[in-house]
């Protein structure tokens, strides 16, 4: 969407048990009328606590795991494997948001999520079951996209997700699809051009994500504010409890177009942020699938497609897509 059909979609869009377990063991005695003095053994020396596992070395968060040949179709999926229990399932499930702009938000003509995030859902689920539409999305905020893969209670998420090193010990990622950076936006005619310009402001970012651990370690000065989502921020920038907000280009992208008096302040982005699809790290068959699709996309031309329907009128050209970066 672009044109005048995506600037009546902006002017239409708003800010959105513990269980105790107890083992009772029986006691044992026995009597005789002369019992026979037996020595007491020595207690057995208490067993040394086994050391906590290392977490596998991540010399490079970006390597995933290599595909095995093309994605198989659908009619051809592995016996066994993540991609047919999807199929089986007739649907793949995906946690997004639905209230980031360009990436993944319900348009209020529709009422369908959309954005370059929900179709990296729909090559997925068209790759295994033939129909792009064959999914289901349950919306989620920051906070929730590891605990839910975790949980199993999504197949992926694809939620402007930055891969880390910290993270590759929770969760699975595919390899790169989209490198954003973490600028900041303020309101129009403002001085600040930096993190460092909002010493003592307050500034908003998501709870629990890597804007926010930037923002607290870059800029300490500043007061940092927290919300479930970058629309909640935007919120409290319109009602003036924050100066600022900052995060990922392509969603400060969003929230610029949803009001007049924000902008992105142009200095280059202070962060590399490297999006990636989350997935169960139990399910690396998925996560090589997955990868299939991908490069798929990247050599057909649907990545760039995707893009400049949703993110060249704010971002600008289509930059080459992300190359995959393989070794795990």
């Amino acid at each position: 969407m672009s044109g005048p059909g995506r600037r009546g979609l902006r002017n239409a869009l708003g800010a959105v048990a513990a269980l105790a377990v107890c083992a009772v063991l029986p006691a044992c005695s026995g009597f005789s009328p002369d019992p026979t003095p037996v020595p007491t053994p020595p207690a057995a020396p208490a067993p040394t606590p086994a050391a906590p596992a290392t977490p596998a070395r991540c010399d490079n968060p970006l390597a995933s795991y290599a595909p095995e040949g093309a994605p198989p179709s659908p009619d051809d999926l592995p016996a066994g494997s993540t991609m047919e229990r999807i199929r089986k399932r007739g649907r793949l499930v995906a946690g997004v948001s639905a209230d980031t702009y360009l990436l993944g938000s319900r348009n209020p003509l529709n009422g369908q999520v959309e954005g370059f995030d929900i179709d990296m859902v729909r090559a997925v689920a068209k790759a295994i079951l033939g129909d792009a539409n064959a999914y289901q999305l349950r919306v989620i905020t920051a906070a929730q996209r590891i605990p839910a893969l975790q949980a199993g209670e999504v197949d992926l998420v694809a939620r402007n997700m930055s891969i880390t090193c910290d993270r590759w010990t929770q969760i699975a990622f595919s390899t790169e699809y989209y490198r954003s950076g973490q600028k900041i936006l303020v309101r129009r005619g403002s001085k600040a051009t930096s993190l460092a310009d909002l010493a003592g402001a307050r500034v908003c970012a998501p709870r629990s994500t890597s804007s926010m651990d930037t923002l607290v370690r870059v800029a300490p000065k500043a007061i940092a504010v927290g919300s479930d989502s970058h629309t909640g921020c935007l919120v409290l920038f319109q009602e003036g409890q924050v100066a600022a907000i900052t995060g990922d280009d392509t969603v400060l992208a969003g929230l610029a177009a949803q009001d007049p008096y924000a902008d992105v302040v142009k200095a280059p982005a202070f962060t590399a942020e490297p999006y990636g699809l989350g997935v169960n790290a139990k399910n690396v068959d998925f996560v090589r699938f997955v990868n299939g699709v991908l490069e798929d996309m990247r050599a057909d031309g649907r990545w760039t497609k995707s893009y400049n329907t949703w993110l060249a009128d704010a971002l600008g050209r289509a930059p080459a897509p992300p190359e995959p970066v393989y070794g795990r």
